[in-house]
């Protein structure tokens, strides 16, 4: 991926209003994105929100809590929108007139209550965004009949870890589509001025009612001690047109929620209700859940007569005929005159901010590209957009507690996350899924960064910064990995995508910004320190990073004490940190540009990389290889306490990350920085064990010197598992297990307990790490990405003469630069509709693939089914899968 698509290179392209509003917001001359959709999708059931003892988040703030109990420390909200800083929230609520509650949030199962992991039962897709979210719209489709609350959670209680899981189109709420399409579309007049449209449309056979509550509040920051302030919402008088509910507050001044129709306003504060909860008889009389208990249970003494509040909302009452629908319009203002309700004024805002979205993204799009296929990458990047959320937790004061309201337990100060006090999070960050993941990850975030760069380069790089801020990263030089365990240990994947956007970013405009990589890079030398002197247990350069996110992919739980004792010398960690020193070799080389002084880190890196080449053949001169001569791939190898060493023969992706570790200098590069080149020419001489990864050829007058972990011999031999249709490649991409385990299950017995590993193409069927993520066997879209990424760079060096079967034993040959585009065809087709007029990643989920309501609103999943495509996981896990708008920006479809 070294080359970026010439047909899209914008470089020459006048400049879009888009992309204007970006450099705007980017020198702070308009914050545009001062409100955006920041508001999770989950804020019940966090780490943050525990304050138990044993650690039990699922269960110490459940879903039935979140309608009645303040959140610490962020918010939640169905189609939600708030300020960088969430102290203002706005979200829609819903009512059917048969829910026992309001539908303000979306409902899912925990982690313990979901036969795999957690689970979101509800349907809801992010239809588009800007990167300034100057137009966003977001459809969710809202069930006519009484909400299946307990019949989900005990169907998949009862249901094994073998059995799919049961969804909510199972129940049967969905047959004869009654149900409601609610629309909700954003659409900024100003920056400070959104204009908000909400369509709802009743798709069933009979007449059915809706209840609508715009609903806007305050994040409750009054009540914790360090700022007693509370803001207020209020009625104001209402225009011939409009109801309108204002406020004043103390960072953004006045601001009017102007309602079409003059709606009952409903006001109540953002309080826990503690009657409810815990038996309180003293509770305030208006709390947090007070519209349920209005519109529900008809309680009309249960918001405020005096209309003041932390809460307010619009109340819409609707009856729908069949297929009709029904508009309501809002605008969320700081214009010191309520504005008139013009229809035509207002929608042509819209309109207007449609037609610059049009135009934003046809020029990220190839020219020849379907419409289908453009649908699916606008779709990606919006789910991409959508997935910003304020991620609020100090760590701190999370452990100490606050001044006033719940203490935390005294086992806490040794709990999770003890050790990470320094830790202080406040900001916009990209989710792995704001529902089932509303956490950062740091080898996630990474990978959204690719596609965020295509449309906001600003955002990528602040992201990638963020992570290695020292309120984020340890003292130690780690980097956090997410909530549920910060030590976790993620792989080094930084460096990579720290680059990638500043080439991205370079192609697109023509300079790549070297401030950032500047600073990115001194960063990461400490985290790179930190690797090193933590995860390489003998100094050997053998690396042992635990599970490196990949879950459950090997024989035992390799983030904790092995049952047999010992240590497993890992394959991938070990490859992950070749690829880290070529990565940071690389970005070295690029500063020495115009630095020399980066010419002696270059030599450091390139040092490091040739001894992770030797160790990985040799470890620590004992002759023990992570290549297993016999079967030509590479595994982990279990060291006993007894001395003795094992290959741990399973046919996995941690066989196939030895492929990253792959990069090439030219001599254009390398003669312009002779100190580097004389170290690195002394190694070449001097250790002749190095020379079979480190090749060179001449071209157009120059040298061309190639790195890899990966010899030409090795190349083949691990290609020709990874692209054999019974082994690791599948119709949509490169399984994280080789099929050649359905028929030949990995089995070890130890200590009279038999550990095996199956070929498990979708769920999986252990509950390691929680269960709810499987590398037995379906396809992950970002180890996906890293294969073709270093095929390309094979193809590079080795050229057109290098050619491999594809498929294995066809007979058909093709070059790795070939290759590397068929497997982006593959994963591309998983969204994309075939000959029978399906999409794969939809399964055999009828409606979906018949029902034009549904046929085209996407999930990007978190990982594939490894024979069919179908969508497998976490269902909105947008981050890293939304790596597919790249793909297809590349390389089309």
């Amino acid at each position: 991926m070294e080359t970026e698509s010439r047909k899209t290179d914008t470089a020459s392209v006048p400049i879009s209003a888009e992309q204007q509003r970006l450099e705007d917001d980017a020198h702070r001359k308009r914050h545009w994105k001062r409100w955006g959709p920041y508001l999770s999708d989950r804020a019940w059931g966090t780490v943050r929100e525990d304050y138990s003892r044993d650690g039990s988040a699922w269960e110490s703030f459940p879903h039935d809590h979140a309608r009645s109990r303040t959140f610490r420390w962020n918010e939640d909200g169905l189609a939600g929108l708030c300020d960088r800083h969430q102290f203002m929230c706005f979200a829609i609520a819903l009512w059917n007139g048969r829910d026992h509650i309001l539908k303000e949030r979306l409902f899912g199962l925990t982690g313990p209550e979901g036969n795999h992991g957690e689970d979101v039962k509800e349907y809801y897709f992010y239809l588009d965004s800007t990167p300034t979210h100057s137009y966003m719209k977001f459809l969710y489709k809202y069930p006519q009949a009484a909400f299946p609350y307990a019949q989900l959670l005990e169907e998949n209680r009862r249901r094994a870890r073998k059995e799919p899981e049961y969804e909510l189109i199972d129940t049967g709420v969905f047959d004869g589509s009654r149900y409601f399409d609610v629309i909700v579309e954003y659409a900024k007049a100003t920056p400070e001025d959104v204009c908000i449209r909400i369509q709802m449309i009743n798709r069933g056979p009979v007449s059915a009612e809706l209840t609508l509550l715009p609903t806007i509040w305050y994040r409750n920051t009054w009540s914790w001690g360090s700022d007693i302030r509370r803001p207020r919402f209020r009625q104001a008088e209402s225009s011939n047109q409009a109801s309108v509910i204002e406020t004043i507050h103390e960072y953004y001044g006045l601001r009017r929620l102007v309602c079409e129709g003059r709606p009952n306003l409903l006001f109540t504060e953002n309080e826990t209700n503690t009657r409810r909860l815990y038996g309180d008889a003293e509770c305030s009389r208006y709390v947090k859940d007070s519209f349920h208990d209005y519109i529900v249970q008809g309680d009309k003494d249960a918001v405020n007569p005096d209309h003041i509040g932390t809460k307010a909302s619009a109340q819409y009452v609707f009856t729908l005929a069949p297929g009709v629908s029904k508009t309501v319009r809002l605008r969320f203002t700081n214009e010191e005159a309520v504005p008139a309700f013009s229809h035509q004024d207002f929608d042509a805002v819209f309109e207007e901010r449609i037609r610059e979205a049009n135009e934003f993204y046809d020029q990220l799009a190839p020219a020849n590209l379907s419409e289908d296929a453009r649908r699916v990458q606008r779709q990606a990047f919006a789910g991409l957009l959508w997935g910003k959320q304020f991620y609020h937790y100090e760590v701190n004061r999370w452990l100490k507690g606050d001044t006033v309201g719940t203490e935390p337990p005294a086992e806490r100060l040794r709990g999770r996350n003890a050790d990470w006090t320094h830790l202080y999070n406040a900001d916009v960050i990209s989710m792995p899924d704001k529902w089932e993941y509303p956490w950062y990850a740091a080898w996630d975030l990474a990978f959204h960064c690719i596609p965020l760069s295509l449309v906001d380069a600003t955002f990528a790089k602040e992201q990638l910064v963020l992570m290695l801020r020292e309120w984020y990263m340890h003292p130690n030089g780690q980097m956090p990995a997410y909530e549920w365990a910060f030590g976790d240990v993620n792989p080094p994947v930084h460096a990579w995508a720290a680059w990638r956007v500043y080439k991205i970013e370079k192609k697109r405009k023509g300079v790549g910004d070297r401030r950032f990589l500047e600073r990115v890079f001194h960063k990461l030398l400490l985290n790179f320190t930190w690797w090193v002197n933590r995860k390489d247990m003998d100094g050997k350069n053998i690396f042992q990073g635990g599970f490196l996110g990949l879950d459950n992919i090997g024989v035992f739980d390799r983030s904790a004490p092995l049952p047999t004792g010992g240590r497993i010398e890992q394959s991938d960690a070990t490859s992950w940190m070749g690829m880290y020193c070529l990565n940071m070799l690389t970005i070295a080389l690029e500063l020495a540009r115009d630095n020399v002084a980066y010419e002696d880190v270059a030599s450091k890196f390139f040092e490091h990389f040739v001894y992770i080449c030797r160790a990985m053949n040799n470890m620590g001169g004992e002759k023990i290889e992570l290549w297993n001569r016999e079967d030509g791939f590479f595994y982990d190898v279990l060291h006993l306490p007894n001395g003795d060493t094992h290959h741990l023969k399973v046919r996995s992706m941690v066989g196939l990350i030895p492929l990253f570790a792959v990069d090439t200098l030219d001599s254009d590069l390398v003669d312009r920085l002779p100190r580097f080149k004389h170290r690195m020419q002394w190694f070449i001489e001097n250790r002749p064990d190095f020379g079979q990864h480190i090749e060179t050829q001449s071209y157009d007058g120059g040298v061309r010197r190639f790195l890899s972990l990966v010899t030409r011999d090795r190349l083949r031999s691990v290609l020709r598992y990874m692209l054999d249709e019974q082994e690791f490649l599948s119709p949509y991409g490169i399984r994280a297990l080789s099929r050649h385990h359905k028929e030949h299950p990995y089995i070890l017995s130890v200590m009279g307990h038999e550990h095996r590993v199956d070929y498990e193409p979708a769920e999986s069927s252990t509950d390691l790490f929680g269960g709810n993520s499987n590398w037995r066997g379906p396809v992950w879209f970002p180890v996906n990405f890293l294969l073709i990424e270093s095929l390309q760079k094979f193809h590079f060096f080795l050229g057109d003469d290098f050619q491999v079967e594809y498929p294995t034993g066809s007979g058909h040959h093709m070059t790795l630069w070939q290759v590397a585009r068929e497997l982006s065809r593959r994963l591309t087709h998983v969204f994309l509709t075939n000959e029978k007029g399906e999409r794969p990643v939809f399964g055999g989920t009828r409606v979906f693939q018949e029902d034009p309501h549904w046929q085209n609103h996407l999930c990007f999943y978190e990982y594939f089914h490894g024979d069919n495509g179908a969508g497998i996981g976490a269902s909105h896990q947008t981050g890293w899968t939304g790596l597919v708008a790249k793909l297809i920006q590349q390389s089309g479809e």
